[in-house]
């Protein structure tokens, strides 16, 4: 094959597909985003494995679903055994770096006094900002950056909205840090000719919404071009439970977004922040892209764009994230580059999983498949070996208690996707959701306890438990016939 080749792979927190114009967004400024789409394949209908931060990272960066990694829950620590792909690459030979977060381990202050702690992950160079409001760190790397330069976190309240802040300029943003540090990663191994493997982990556009003001007042200034949120009176009340209580306090305590009290110029500056936010990183990807670009590494990078999970931002009445599988929380946006070796402008409507990365970029780089990875790799799709539109019959997903905010109804749910009709089981509560997206693409009508669907519902919860018995770990290998 060649030289091997570079990865970069760009992770931003919390973000849902609508907050760019490549995904159908027509306001929001990604040009940046937008190249890189078309150097590439993007994915319409990606999905993460856990709504929540850490069961979805350490999805992802093991190629393992969350029950198998057994890192289920944010707060809990990844078992030592457990092997990141980044490991795998540094075991053959490439230098590996992160900037940002990783969130494998618990990152409270209490417990994390000062970075979190690390399996080896395989991480040479360790750049670590878990997040950039409400706690500090002793040595996060970011806040040091900002002591250095003689800066610090800035918030400041916006005139009328309760829930949104001017934050730091773009100048000193976690996402501007993070980039400096990956150029400099990528241009310190350029001159020593070695190949490597950088995760530019940004926390945008994750809460606190605090974006930089002059880009939140470009988004405000469109007024009632911001849509409100997608959410009909009364849609909760056939629903599990712990979304009503969380539509009156995100994560069941934050009292600043009690859906019924906020007003829609509060909700339309909730969705300009994400945008701001956006936009500031846009600019990043695109100074990324420019520096592969003008040292000719471009054509010897696999780059991808993701996010880890969405937002909800009001849709169906609920800030934030929890347990809940909407469009908005599970799909992600996902971008795969390869310039020369993947055909770009092309877009999938293939059903994927995050769980096939690992196994996408271990075949890209002709490396061996670790047999503890139970994703599907993409890369005869990228290269037109197989349909561009199909790769999987249904999606999984699953939360298991995965935040502490439901202490009185601990929710442990999992949810199956087959393309049109979604299926979520609350195995804690003996409820469920239903939806026909081709019928109710908003997900607003549950179908659940409905006779007429009584078919499709027992034929997904088949398809469920299918799933579910396919998380099984293919760890240990067998090694004999008996």
């Amino acid at each position: 094959m060649g030289m091997k080749p570079n990865i970069l792979w760009i992770c931003t927190d919390q973000q849902r597909t609508d907050t760019l114009h490549c995904y159908g967004n027509s306001i929001v400024d990604t040009a940046n985003i937008d190249r890189l789409a078309e150097m590439g394949v993007l994915f319409e209908q990606a999905y993460c494995q856990s709504p929540v931060c850490t069961p979805s990272r350490a999805s992802f960066m093991t190629g393992r679903y969350s029950r198998t990694t057994r890192c289920r829950q944010n707060g809990q620590k990844i078992p030592d055994d457990e092997k990141l792909v980044s490991k795998l690459f540094a075991e053959q030979g490439y230098v590996c770096g992160l900037a940002g977060k990783l969130h494998l381990a618990p990152c409270h202050p209490d417990i994390c006094k000062g970075v979190e702690e690390r399996i080896d992950d395989g991480y040479h160079a360790f750049h670590w900002s878990h997040a950039v409001g409400g706690h500090a760190w002793a040595l996060d790397d970011y806040l040091q950056w900002l002591e250095k330069k003689g800066a610090t976190l800035k918030r400041e309240p916006i005139p009328g909205v309760r829930q949104t802040f001017y934050g730091n300029d773009p100048e000193n943003r976690q996402g501007t840090w993070c980039t400096d540090e990956a150029i400099s990663f990528i241009r310190a191994n350029r001159r020593h000719g070695n190949p490597w493997f950088f995760s530019v982990n940004y926390f945008d556009p994750h809460h606190p919404f605090d974006p930089p003001k002059e880009l939140m007042e470009k988004y405000m200034a469109l007024g009632e071009q911001i849509p409100l949120p997608n959410y009909i009176e009364g849609e909760l009340d056939n629903k599990p439970r712990y979304q009503r209580i969380d539509s009156e306090n995100a994560y069941n305590f934050n009292a600043m977004f009690r859906y019924r009290e906020m007003s829609e110029l509060e909700h339309r500056a909730a969705r300009a922040s994400q945008w701001a936010m956006v936009e500031h990183l846009d600019t990043q990807v695109g100074r990324l892209l420019d520096e592969l670009e003008q040292s000719g590494e471009l054509d010897n990078t696999i780059i991808i764009f993701m996010s880890d999970h969405g937002e909800m931002l009001g849709d169906h009445g609920i800030y934030w994230k929890g347990p809940y599988f909407y469009e908005e929380l599970v799909r992600v946006p996902l971008m795969i580059a390869w310039p020369g070796k993947v055909a770009g402008g092309r877009r999938s409507k293939a059903l994927v999983e995050l769980v096939d990365l690992a196994p996408t970029l271990l075949e890209a780089s002709s490396l061996p498949l670790y047999p503890g990875i139970q994703g599907r790799s993409l890369w005869s799709l990228l290269t037109g070996e197989t349909e561009l539109n199909k790769h999987r019959d249904s999606v999984y997903c699953e939360y298991y208690n995965a935040q502490p905010w439901h202490p009185e109804l601990p929710p442990q749910c999992t949810m199956v996707f087959d393309g049109r009709y979604k299926l979520v089981r609350v195995h804690s509560a003996g409820e469920g959701e239903l939806y026909d997206l081709l019928l109710d693409p908003k997900e607003h009508r549950n179908l659940y306890h409905y006779p007429y669907y009584g078919k499709e519902k027992l034929r997904l919860l088949e398809l469920l438990t299918d799933r579910m018995a396919w998380t099984v770990d293919p760890l240990p290998e067998r090694l004999a016939e008996w």
